[in-house]
């Protein structure tokens, strides 16, 4: 399985990340084989552990610590290496299990994007052995690995809703394993909206719609057969039911692909409008390269209208929001006052061995609050210290936190002070950040970060 031809040499996380598991019980490595070419085994004649252990993804591995295999033929997933740039060096000794795994509950889909592989006309469906993936196969699947999955995404090729016991899936996955992260992607046309309320109660952390458009003319265009109407009343329900019953969770995205006909300044803000007055958790924008006909020119990467909204993009952070005023940003400033002896000049004085207490202030500059608590404990809101050596290299990204003495609302300033851990003699810098735990921290989405001298003797 190695590398044989005159080929870009290339690496891959993919076979020590993760696994997805087709309709058909099959299972492929990558969630960009839509036609099932890189196929791994069976998990209806096999374990995952089997599988995951098994030769076909042991000699995959060792070909990738080469430089490729030609397994991966045109995966667009691969990662080409450098001239002369050599691969990482991954262990061959696996876990059981993978940490992560994709879900497809069926190939088939509701409606017909435009020039997309997975349009029902492509013939997609003819690649899977089942049309739905069958319930028990499921739940034996979710019983055998759940334990050691961090995260599900619940989605592949097809509308994950058009199998009717999709909800009741999210369901299983979420009362036996509440620690994993069950994420979705839909276009929201295959729910009823009795199916929208009932899902915002399975537990499910995070579901994303894909909605190409602020109207229903220019959002037909790509989701052809679509119903605008329909995915509106959905993704209002899901909102509603959260809403009304209480719940932090599930956070729901707003995906919108730029096209030629859906990138104008008046219709992008009419969804920062609507999306706002649904309450939608977050509204992003999708850059894409294809179809050929139909991408947004104005908005190709490096142009000047997208650097505009890059932090708004789906992909520039996982925190970057385009509702106005919705993406996070803060105020941090060191306090002195009762702390003055800590300080020695501009730096913060600290005993080594010993721990360190230093006294911030923090101020909500966005128009959405700083949450102190959230459910299962991830998109909490806490202040971090991330250390660094004096030349400003990271040493420790997460150094400390601090919990938020309560939940920051939007102008509200909050004093808050954190401790460091004891550390040995020398000169540092210590980075202050806000951080949405198990998310990312503000400084990606453009928030500023303060950076103190920290001496210690």
């Amino acid at each position: 399985m190695s590398l044989n031809y005159q080929a870009t040499r290339f690496q891959c996380t993919w076979p020590w990340d993760m696994l997805v598991m087709l309709c058909d019980g099959r299972i492929v490595c990558g969630c960009a084989d839509p036609l099932a070419k890189r196929v791994l085994g069976d998990a209806r004649t096999h374990s995952i552990e089997a599988i995951w252990r098994g030769t076909t993804l042991d000699e995959l591995r060792r070909a990738m610590n080469q430089g490729g295999s030609d397994f991966c033929g045109d995966c667009p997933l691969k990662m080409p290496l450098g001239p002369g740039e050599m691969p990482a060096q991954r262990s061959l000794e696996v876990a059981r299990h993978p940490g992560r795994m994709f879900i497809e509950c069926t190939a088939a889909c509701n409606i017909s994007c435009h020039e997309a592989i997975c349009a029902p006309e492509t013939g997609i469906t003819r690649t899977r052995q089942a049309g739905m993936l069958d319930f028990d196969l499921f739940r034996r699947v979710i019983d055998e690995v759940g334990p050691s999955l961090y995260r599900i995404d619940f989605f592949n090729y097809g509308e994950a809703f058009l199998h009717k016991r999709a909800v009741e899936m999210c369901e299983y996955i979420k009362a036996h394993h509440p620690h994993i992260y069950l994420y979705t992607s839909t276009n929201g046309g295959a729910l009823s909206e009795a199916q929208a309320r009932r899902l915002v109660h399975s537990g499910i952390d995070e579901v994303t719609f894909s909605i190409d458009g602020a109207t229903p003319e220019s959002y037909v265009q790509y989701r052809g057969r679509g119903k605008f109407d329909v995915t509106m009343r959905n993704l209002r329900a899901m909102v509603d039911e959260k809403r009304t019953s209480g719940r932090d969770l599930p956070y729901i995205n707003w995906r919108y692909i730029l096209f030629k006909w859906n990138d104008s300044d008046e219709e992008m803000q009419l969804a920062r409008t609507m999306a706002a007055d649904i309450g939608v958790d977050r509204l992003c924008w999708e850059i894409t390269d294809h179809p050929e006909d139909a991408f947004s020119r104005r908005f190709v990467r490096g142009t000047p209208d997208f650097d505009r909204i890059r932090r708004e993009t789906w992909d520039d952070s996982n925190l970057g929001n385009a509702i106005s005023g919705a993406t996070p940003r803060a105020g941090i400033a060191v306090r002195r006052g009762l702390w003055q002896r800590l300080w020695h000049g501009d730096a913060v004085r600290a005993s080594a061995g010993q721990p360190t207490r230093v006294a911030t202030s923090v101020t909500n500059r966005s128009t959405r609050p700083f949450a102190a608590q959230a459910t299962y404990g991830r998109r909490l809101v806490r202040l971090g210290a991330q250390l660094r050596g004096a030349d400003g290299t990271l040493i420790n990204r997460d150094f400390a936190r601090a919990h938020l003495p309560r939940t920051i609302n939007p102008g509200e300033t909050m004093a808050i002070d954190i401790e460091l851990p004891p550390m040995g003699a020398g000169q540092y810098q210590l980075t202050l950040d806000l951080v949405n735990e198990g998310i990312d921290w503000f400084e990606a989405c453009g928030s500023p970060t303060v950076t103190i001298s920290l001496v210690v003797s």
